[in-house]
């Protein structure tokens, strides 16, 4: 009875709560940041979190977290990747605490978007498919069904697009479309768009830019600010067809409704990137230098490592998750310390029993030496569980070594792409000043140095007793060994060894030859697996 009784209480609460998700209460607030979000961005956040925080206020946690989604989502579409990952994280856990799944599969849906951007496209595919796992469990409206699916189907088949994975785009914008009809009889222009590229990457030049001008018409009429992202996609189609004139003009006007808009701002970086390469296929050199310049101070504000507003996403750090390993590990602990205590209590009543009557204490014993086993099991679970969490933080720390090898590896990148601008630029007509266009390219070089700090900052904020251990046991070993060794301990060749320390590879190779006989190695051992002990 209690049972049917709880079964109705959650069936009632389920009802409210889907009845309340189209409902939303929208204060002043939230309706100023709407009217300006496209004009002023940064007022319209303000007004936003005045939303948030008036809602929480009101105690309005459905509303709260919408404005929270809202405000996140106008961050990310002006690059401040920081504050949209935090905000759609706090929006999270208050949809957690009060079971809202409808917010939930939205939230896991837009923190797909952000890992993606970051090429996480493991972590990038777990949210979306998250969200379609969601959405097809809800018991909601027919319409928001599937119009919730449409979408989530929709930015797994943009995200394969995007990665040039154009046969699996097409099975999710097939998906994507099936919901859509089920909605309305109308086109659905957002994936012809996509389809209409992909047919042009296939070679049906033809339908293809049919789609997409008959897109750009419609987001002409309704929406203007997507066409920074049609554009975009008809720019790179005219440098397919090697039509210049027209790919310069789309790419351009993408980049004029991108600031006008303030949307999809990630694409900034791609359009003077393709605008690099278009002008360099038409021998305009010192226009392509410049687009390339401007490609890399955007990517590197958006997505460098020394991004204040980005740098936490680097370093993985999640206020939510963190909490609710923090409560699970509470539980546990308070788990062990309840199973210990019954112990002790039936222990106590083995004794009585047994002083009471032999058979029932006979019966006694065995009920609950069955019930020590059971304790004990729970307590070797429990147990394993936390090695498991161990194991887990120790995969943590595996993968920031990789994040900062991978870090490292883009400044040898870079490096290296300059050293070829510059081998490049010496080799052409005299008419341009290569000496200018030299000591640019040197300004924005860096040098090993700095390289150098760089990576030890984040080497040893990451392995901090690294250091000190191999110091204590090899007190004799110089600064170029221990660089050395942090070097070995993240698997890096020769080559890059050499261009982070600045030095040869020949060099490289005997500073290593040099460090086995510091470390007292024989021939047959091996440096790295001696390194990574450490």
């Amino acid at each position: 009875m209690k049972r049917i009784k709880l079964f109705i209480v959650l069936l009632l609460t389920t009802f409210q709560l889907i009845k309340a998700q189209s409902v939303i209460k929208r204060d002043s607030f939230y309706r100023k940041a709407e009217i300006i979000k496209y004009e002023s961005p940064d007022s319209a956040a303000i007004y936003f979190q005045k939303s948030v925080d008036y809602q929480l206020q009101e105690q309005d946690t459905l509303a709260a977290i919408n404005s929270l989604k809202e405000l996140s989502f106008l961050y990310a579409h002006n690059v401040n990747y920081g504050k949209s990952y935090d905000g759609y994280w706090n929006a999270l856990l208050l949809a957690d605490k009060s079971n809202d799944s409808v917010s939930i599969a939205s939230i896991y849906n837009q923190l797909g978007w952000l890992y993606s951007f970051y090429k996480r496209d493991n972590e990038a595919l777990k949210y979306f498919n998250k969200a379609i796992a969601i959405d097809k469990k809800l018991k909601v409206d027919p319409i928001d069904y599937n119009t919730n699916l449409r979408s989530d189907y929709f930015s797994i088949a943009v995200f394969h697009r995007d990665n040039d994975q154009f046969e699996l785009a097409r099975k999710y914008l097939d998906s994507s479309n099936i919901y859509h009809l089920k909605i309305t009889s109308q086109t659905p222009y957002f994936a012809n768009s996509e389809l209409g590229y992909i047919l042009c990457k296939e070679g049906n030049y033809t339908e293809g830019l049919k789609l997409l001008k008959i897109s750009e018409s419609y987001f002409e009429e309704s929406d203007p600010s997507y066409l920074t992202m049609i554009y975009y996609l008809l720019g790179e189609v005219y440098r397919d067809l090697n039509d210049f004139d027209l790919s310069e003009l789309y790419l351009k006007k993408s980049l004029e409704f991108g600031e006008k808009y303030h949307t999809h701002s990630n694409y900034a970086p791609r359009n003077y990137q393709a605008l690099s390469e278009l002008y360099r296929a038409n021998n305009k050199f010192k226009d392509a230098y410049k687009a390339l310049l401007k490609a890399n101070e955007l990517n590197n504000n958006i997505f460098g490592g020394r991004s204040e507003n980005n740098q936490h996403l680097l370093e993985i750090k999640d206020d939510f998750r963190v909490e609710k390993q923090k409560q699970d590990a509470l539980l546990k602990e308070k788990r062990l310390a309840e199973l210990e205590h019954e112990d002790k209590i039936w222990l106590l009543k083995t004794v009585l029993l047994i002083v009471v009557v032999l058979f029932i204490s006979l019966f006694a014993a065995l009920f609950v030496r069955n019930l020590r086993i059971k304790h004990k099991s729970e307590k070797l679970n429990l147990r394993k569980q936390q090695d498991i969490e161990r194991k887990r933080q120790n995969d943590i720390l595996e993968l920031k070594n990789k994040q900062l090898a991978a870090s490292a590896l883009q400044l040898i990148e870079k490096d290296e792409f300059l050293e070829t601008i510059n081998s490049k630029l010496s080799k052409q007509d005299t008419q341009i000043d290569t000496n200018v266009i030299k000591r640019m390219v040197k300004s924005i070089q860096g040098n090993t140095a700095s390289n150098w700090k760089e990576f030890e900052a984040r080497f040893t904020n990451i392995n901090q007793s690294f250091y000190a251990n191999i110091t204590e046991k090899f007190p004799k070993l110089s600064q170029t060994d221990q660089k050395l060794c942090a070097l070995i301990k993240l698997n890096f060749s020769s080559k890059e060894m050499a261009s982070i320390l600045g030095i040869s590879v020949e060099s490289v190779h005997t500073s290593r030859y040099r460090l086995r006989k510091k470390l007292g190695l024989e021939r047959n051992d091996n440096l790295t697996d001696f390194i990574n002990e450490f």
